[in-house]
């Protein structure tokens, strides 16, 4: 997925810029970057491969090369950013948090306006060069911006360090977030308010949907008001974010004790303790207790000292040793027990089943699962959130093409939990996880634990609900 975070300081804010944005690094784990700017110096880019290290590690040995009050730095699951660029508008570094579903399509039509694109050495086009490029096509930042909004097929959030200031824009339906911070002297925007905390920032504004602000030491300015609708993504306080973090004022370990509070309320299944898997269910099951009446066990744990990252690498056979190396179960809490585990969701059900086959060598009694989201049935068209080429990854598909001959038959109805279907498919999910039981989270009650309208939130990964296509503008 990725994140960024952005600060205009009236004194040099190279800490700011490397705590803020190595407080990003739970959203991806491929590359890093920053871009600090003086007066004196001007532009400076360091980006570097997180594939096998920590972003403190690779930084902070260079941080003497970053002068300046005012900087942005990312953690990228896709591409090397900041792009340095000089144009009509100026000089600028430019990070982005996107999906460019239509990014060769756009990429073409540069090319046939004798535009050029330089970061092609990994074979790729770099999506943030593109919306670079598709930002100066504009007499100004904004009407630029307005280009991005306009013309990528997916979602865009961006910052640009320029001579000036941060400008911050959100995607135009608002599916990834920008909180700004401010505290004496300083200002920051950031993806993840995590942040703000310990830097000693708090929460000013939550930027809406298609809104642009420029940050400076002393303030901020908008730039262009916020559009009407908005789709942000639930999976953010499901799985991505940071249980400290807040998405439009709603706190991520809140929704998830409250979501497990309200399945363990309405769950009559007996169970000797709840459990958490590492890290995302833990709140989850710690309301499930609370609103069961079971005790709180930790009958899993993460080893963080050398496995503290959520995200795993692609390749599925290395994904599924590294699951493995980093979760240590516990026997004495587990043996003879019946036990009940939450977890944020089952994508593939690969790590899943070979969690359960451990469990039951240790000697657990009976396990049982609990989901915090509804079962993934459509892959999602507009955040960077999974690493799946296919529909046929997620466990759903492949038991409805089991069942019906077809992965894209009768979705609707395996969306619904009072449909036969849907029970057959969780049953069978069951079985083929080796569970004593299964429920996933209701719909409803996610949007319940968030606390937004249903209509501001995007659930299409769940029910296929989003009715803002990718070609539709938000007015």
């Amino acid at each position: 997925m990725g994140g960024f975070f952005g600060t205009v300081s009236q004194q040099p804010c190279v800490a700011d810029l490397f705590y803020g944005t190595d407080y990003q690094s739970h959203l991806g784990t491929r590359r890093g970057g920053m871009a600090s700017f003086s007066s004196e110096n001007g532009f400076y880019r360091s980006i570097h491969n997180l594939e096998n290290t920590y972003f403190r590690t690779r930084f902070e040995t260079e941080l003497d090369r970053f002068v300046g009050n005012s900087g942005i730095g990312v953690i990228s699951d896709t591409d090397a950013q900041p792009m340095l660029i000089n144009c009509h508008l100026g000089r600028f570094a430019i990070v982005t948090v996107a999906r460019i579903n239509n990014i060769e399509e756009l990429a073409q039509q540069m090319l046939n306006e004798g535009m050029h694109l330089s970061e092609f050495s990994s074979g790729r086009i770099n999506p943030t060069e593109l919306i670079g490029l598709l930002i100066l096509k504009g007499r100004t930042y904004v009407e630029g911006i307005e280009n991005v909004f306009r013309m990528v097929k997916g979602s865009c959030s961006l910052l640009l360090l320029t001579e000036d200031g941060v400008i911050a824009a959100r995607d135009s339906w608002g599916r990834t977030p920008i909180v700004v911070g401010k505290k004496d002297g300083a200002m920051a925007v950031t993806s993840e308010s995590t942040a703000f905390p310990n830097l000693g920032y708090e929460t000013l504004h939550y930027i809406g949907p298609g809104e642009i602000i420029r940050i400076q030491a002393d303030g901020m300015q908008q730039l262009r008001k916020p559009n009407k609708g908005m789709q942000i993504c639930s999976f953010l306080w499901v799985y991505y974010g940071f249980p400290t973090s807040n998405y439009e004022g709603k706190n991520t370990e809140m929704v998830r004790y409250e979501c497990g509070r309200i399945m363990g309320e309405e769950d009559k299944t007996e169970v000797d303790c709840a459990c958490g898997i590492p890290d995302s269910g833990i709140g989850m099951a710690v309301g499930y207790a609370q609103g069961h009446g079971c005790p709180y066990m930790r009958a899993i744990s993460k080893y963080t000292p050398t496995w503290p990252r959520s995200f795993t690498p692609s390749n599925p056979e290395m994904r599924s040793l590294v699951a493995k190396m980093k979760l240590i179960a516990n026997k004495d809490v587990l043996e003879g027990k019946r036990v009940l585990f939450c977890d944020d969701s089952i994508v593939r059900g690969t790590q899943l089943r070979d969690n359960t086959k451990v469990l039951h060598e240790l000697g657990a009694k009976e396990i049982h699962m609990r989901i915090g989201c509804p079962p993934l049935v459509y892959s999602c068209p507009f955040v960077n959130y999974s690493a799946s080429k296919s529909d046929l990854e997620l466990i759903t598909r492949r038991i409805i093409k089991d069942f019906e001959g077809d992965e894209n038959k009768n979705l609707e109805a395996y969306t619904r939990t009072d449909s036969p279907e849907y029970k057959r498919m969780v049953d069978e999910i069951a079985r083929r996880l080796n569970l004593d039981s299964l429920r996933f989270s209701k719909l409803e009650t996610l949007v319940n634990a968030i606390g937004l309208p249903k209509e501001c939130i995007c659930t299409h990964c769940f029910d296929g609900s989003s009715t803002y296509t990718l070609e539709e503008e938000n007015k």
